[in-house]
C-alpha cells in the first residue's frame, strides 16, 4: 500500500480543476513545453519505452499505435480521444476529466505534436454533461493562456481540441464506431483494413486513445520513460486506475501499480466484502471478461497476468460478488445489457444477444428445459468470433464464463423450477456502478 498517487493525487482538493491549480500544483503544461523542443519520433519512442498500454481496454502498446499512423501524406491527421466511458462497472475517466482536466488537454496536445497532427476531438459519453461543461470551460482557458492555439511556445506548432458530445451509445466506446458517430453517422463499426492508423477520421489517419492512456502521456515526458516503467510490471508500466464496485465496504476508483494483487485492491483498498460474507467471484476488467474465483484473489492487476489468469484486466472495472448472487441472474442482467446496446449491424450480435437474454430469462422464472442449456452454449459460440468489432464477443462471455465455473446452479434452475438461492439477494446493493 505504500504506493504515491500520480494521476489522482490532487482529485479531492478545491479547485482542481482550475488552470491556476494545474499549473502552480502539478507542474502544468511543462511537458508539452518539453515536447515542443523534441523530435516527434523521439516522443513516440519514449512511449513506446515507457510500457504504457491503452487503458480503454484491449492494453495494445499506445507507442506502437502512433508508430503506425501514416506518416508521409500530405492529409491532415487527428488524434481522437475516447471518453465514451460506457462498461459497466467503470468510472474512471469520468473523475480525471472531472477534477483533473488540464492533464487530458495536454496529454492531447503532446499526443498531437508526436504524431503530426493540429486536431483533438474529444468524444465525450452522451450522459456525461456536466463533465461536457467542465472540459469545455477548461479548454478555453487554456485557448486563452496560450497552452492551445496557434503557435503553441512560439514554437509554429499549432493544436486545436474540440469536445464532440455522442449520444449515449455504448458501442461508440469501440474506435470505429466512435470515428463513424464524430463523422455525424450511426455508432456502428467499420470493416478492418484499412485501421484508423491509415484511414479513420474523415479517412484520414488518427491515433484513437482512451482518456487514463492520454493522461499519462505529460507524465512519460516529464518524468521519462524509464520512471513511468518502474511503476509497474514489465511491459506495464506506470499508474492504473482501478474502479471496484459490487459487494465491497469501500467502493470507488482507486490508483494503485499494477504489481498490486486482486486481494490488495478488493480487501485493502475497498475495505473488504460487505458484511464479511465470503467472496464468491470476481469480474476483474469491466462486465465483458471472464470471471475469476477466490483462489485467484492473488493474481497481480497487470494486463499480462490477469489474462494468464484465464481473464482480461480490460477497463479495470472490478466488479465483485459475495455468496449471495445467483449466476444465472448476473448473466441475465448483463445480457438485458448487451441487448439493449447492440449496434444492430451483425445479425449474429443482434439476434444472439436478444435470444440469450430470453434463454436466461425463461431459467430465472423457473420455465428453463435442460436442453436449454445446450442451446445457451451454442448461441454463444455462433457469436464468439462472427462480429465485426468485438462487443459479441463481449456479450456472450457472461454465458459462456458463469456456465463454465457455476454450471450446477444452471441446473439447479432447471431441476428445482426456480432460483436455488434465497430471495435476499435480489434487494442487495446493485453489481454495477457507471454505465448501468
Amino acid at each position: 500500500m505504500a504506493y504515491e498517487r500520480v494521476l489522482t493525487k490532487h482529485v479531492n482538493e478545491p479547485h482542481s480543476y482550475t488552470l491556476d491549480f494545474y499549473l502552480t500544483q502539478q507542474r502544468g503544461y511543462e511537458a508539452l513545453r518539453k515536447a515542443l523542443t523534441l523530435d516527434p519520433n523521439d516522443i513516440i519512442e519514449q512511449v513506446k519505452a515507457s510500457g504504457l498500454r491503452g487503458r480503454g481496454g484491449a492494453g495494445f502498446p499506445t507507442g506502437l499505435k502512433w508508430q503506425f499512423v501514416l506518416k508521409d501524406t500530405p492529409k491532415p491527421k487527428y488524434i481522437c480521444c475516447n471518453a465514451d466511458e460506457s462498461e459497466p462497472g467503470t468510472f474512471k475517466d469520468h473523475v480525471l476529466m472531472e477534477r483533473n482536466p488540464h492533464l487530458l488537454i495536454e496529454g492531447c496536445a503532446v499526443a498531437c505534436y508526436a504524431i503530426g497532427a493540429k486536431v483533438a476531438y474529444i468524444y465525450i459519453r452522451g450522459e456525461f454533461y456536466h463533465v461536457q461543461q467542465v472540459l469545455e470551460a477548461e479548454i478555453e482557458n487554456a485557448y486563452k493562456a496560450g497552452y492551445l492555439g496557434k503557435n503553441i511556445f512560439g514554437s509554429g506548432f499549432d493544436c486545436d481540441v474540440y469536445v464532440h458530445r455522442g449520444a449515449g451509445a455504448y458501442e461508440a466506446g469501440e474506435e470505429t464506431a466512435l470515428i463513424e458517430s464524430l463523422e455525424g453517422k450511426r455508432a456502428q463499426p467499420r470493416i478492418k483494413p484499412p485501421f484508423p492508423a491509415v484511414a479513420g477520421l474523415y479517412q484520414r489517419p488518427t491515433a484513437v486513445n482512451n482518456v487514463e492512456t492520454l493522461c499519462n502521456v505529460p507524465l512519460i515526458v516529464l518524468y521519462g520513460s524509464e520512471w513511468f516503467a518502474g511503476l509497474g510490471p514489465e511491459k506495464n508500466g506506470g499508474p492504473k486506475l482501478f474502479c471496484i464496485s459490487g459487494h465491497v465496504k469501500q467502493p470507488g476508483v482507486y490508483e494503485a501499480s499494477m504489481h498490486t494483487t486482486l486481494r490488495e485492491l478488493v480487501f485493502d483498498y475497498a475495505g473488504g466484502m460487505i458484511d464479511d460474507r465470503p467472496l464468491k467471484a470476481i469480474i476483474p476488467g469491466g462486465s465483458s471478461v471472464p470471471l475469476l474465483l477466490p483462489d485467484q484473489l492473488d493474481t497481480p492487476a497487470s494486463f499480462d497476468a490477469v489474462q494468464k489468469a484465464g481473464s482480461l484486466l480490460g477497463s479495470a472495472g472490478l466488479i465483485v460478488m459475495n455468496d449471495s448472487v445467483c449466476m444465472v441472474w448476473l448473466a441475465m442482467n448483463l445480457l438485458h445489457f448487451y441487448r439493449h446496446e447492440s449496434c444492430g449491424k451483425c445479425t449474429p450480435c443482434r439476434e444472439g444477444t436478444d435470444w440469450l437474454f430470453k434463454l436466461l430469462g425463461r431459467l430465472e422464472a423457473g420455465e428453463g428445459r435442460q436442453k436449454d442449456l445446450d442451446l445457451l452454449y451454442r448461441v454463444s459460440n455462433n457469436i464468439v468470433g462472427k462480429t465485426l468489432c468485438a462487443f459479441g464477443d463481449a456479450a456472450a462471455t457472461p454465458v459462456i464464463s458463469t456456465m463454465k465455473l457455476f454450471r450446477q446452479e444452471y441446473e439447479a434452475h432447471v431441476r428445482e423450477g426456480r432460483c436455488p438461492l434465497p430471495a435476499p439477494w435480489r434487494a442487495s446493493r446493485p453489481l454495477f456502478a457507471g454505465a448501468h
